[in-house]
């Protein structure tokens, strides 16, 4: 029986979606850890947190603004019912995105300007900040509906592209230009233009002469109602997940920023390119097993995704206090040594962070969005409250042990919220997810 069930396994495919998500993870993170440890052969530590502090508004441009309609797109495809209704999502999220990222641009290049005024020095960075937003929307909205409509082949070389070109051409243009910020940003923003120009295909080709207005304006108007209350839980995402570099850099300043974001990348890349395997493996199962009212199914890839990230997360935890030094002097220059001693704190938070992720499942498959966003704010209060506290007392270590509180308070919660444990049935969905269903169900 154990053999029947491994070869169904094996055929299924879940199994395809899952390798395909591994090898676009596990080429990404083994990029960017190449990149990482070139790059801090080359620019100091001052030079590095000020490049993490613009990335930091790169994401915040990206979370925030954009990426709650892409999330609503991705989470509508599986109920799409022919072409017709695919190409009307892709142009209602094509759209919402759009506005959003130009009110987003136009903030950073305010806040920019205002900040290179008060300091006198260059808007330059800025503006190649802006542009690297700009691509990176560009990207995520691509990838991220090729993960909904389970094209995870396409959605793993986009991304593996796009993680070889970046520290490629931020290397490139560092040796031979000068270890500035403009120009590992705009090595960056190059890169990932060069991947989307290479993998972008337009949604819903075919079906164009499908795609009515009133169709667009019927999932636009669905897609916002999903998205709006993921606006403030995305930014809150941000400050839990990126926050503590600009706590670090008013209290310390940007030479601690560089060093704890070149350890926290290690992290990172060991912890969350593994969650996000597992989400991207699992995710789009789950939402589409919800979706058809298949509940035990649904129950069934959450536990087996909860279950996964346990067994890895906690081998990777234990291995993190025995490694930790040989990671730092494999992987990072010697000026950023140091930081060594933080890693199993933040490995701990990333762990709770993930497990964070695959608790609220059941929210966002039952459109409860303004519930996970008082989960989201649970997290952003005990992050608000402990970084100040434990940075002022204990320093860069404070900031890294403050990762486990906060994501720990913020998994609690949500697993409170949205009752992972409990097994859906199919009884009535809330008032406005059975009106969304059934507005969008009408044929086009």
């Amino acid at each position: 029986m154990v053999k029947r069930g491994l070869i169904r396994l094996r055929q299924s495919r879940l199994c395809g979606d899952a390798f395909w998500a591994l090898f676009g993870q596990l080429a990404s993170a083994i990029a960017l850890l190449a990149g990482t440890r070139l790059l801090t052969e080359r620019v100091a530590p001052d030079v590095f947190g000020q490049v993490a502090l613009l990335n930091g508004c790169v994401a915040l441009g990206v979370a925030a603004f954009s990426y709650p309609f892409i999330c609503g797109g991705m989470r509508w495809l599986p109920e799409c019912t022919g072409p017709a209704q695919s190409a009307q999502l892709h142009r209602a999220v094509a759209g919402l995105t759009l506005q959003a990222t130009l009110l987003a641009l136009g903030l950073l290049l305010i806040g920019g300007g205002y900040y290179a005024h008060l300091n006198q020095t260059q808007m330059m960075p800025f503006l190649l900040a802006g542009a690297l937003l700009a691509v990176t929307v560009w990207r995520e909205f691509g990838v991220q509906l090729a993960i909904g409509g389970r094209r995870q082949r396409r959605a793993a070389l986009w991304q593996t592209g796009d993680s070889i070109l970046r520290p490629v051409l931020a290397v490139a243009a560092v040796s031979y230009l000068g270890a500035r910020v403009e120009w590992i940003l705009a090595g960056y923003a190059a890169a990932t233009l060069l991947s989307n120009l290479l993998w972008w295909r337009p949604g819903g080709a075919g079906a164009d002469g499908a795609a009515t207005r009133g169709g667009v304006r019927r999932f636009a108007g669905k897609i916002w109602h999903y998205a709006w209350p993921l606006i403030p839980m995305e930014l809150v995402f941000w400050l839990n997940g990126v926050g503590d570099r600009y706590a670090i850099a008013y209290f310390l300043g940007a030479a601690d920023v560089g060093l704890y974001a070149a350890g926290y990348t290690l992290v990172n890349e060991a912890f969350n390119r593994g969650a996000m395997v597992l989400l991207r493996t699992f995710q789009p199962a789950y939402f589409q097993a919800f979706s058809a009212a298949e509940y035990r199914r649904a129950h069934t890839v959450l536990r087996l995704w909860t279950r996964s990230l346990l067994a890895g997360g906690g081998l990777g935890l234990l291995a993190l206090p025995w490694l930790g030094d040989w990671l730092v002097s494999l992987l990072l220059a010697e000026a950023y040594r140091p930081v060594a001693a933080l890693l199993p704190a933040i490995g701990c938070g990333c762990l709770l962070h993930a497990l964070g992720t695959v608790w609220a499942q059941p929210l966002l498959a039952e459109k409860r969005t303004r519930v996970l966003l008082k989960g989201r704010l649970c997290g952003a209060l005990a992050a608000i409250t402990a970084l100040p506290l434990l940075i002022l007392q204990y320093g860069l270590p404070g900031a890294a042990w403050a990762n486990p509180v906060y994501f720990g308070i913020e998994a609690l919660v949500l697993a409170r919220l949205a009752k992972p444990w409990r097994l859906r049935d199919a009884g009535p969905q809330p008032a406005d997810s059975a009106a969304a269903d059934a507005a969008l169900r009408v044929p086009a």
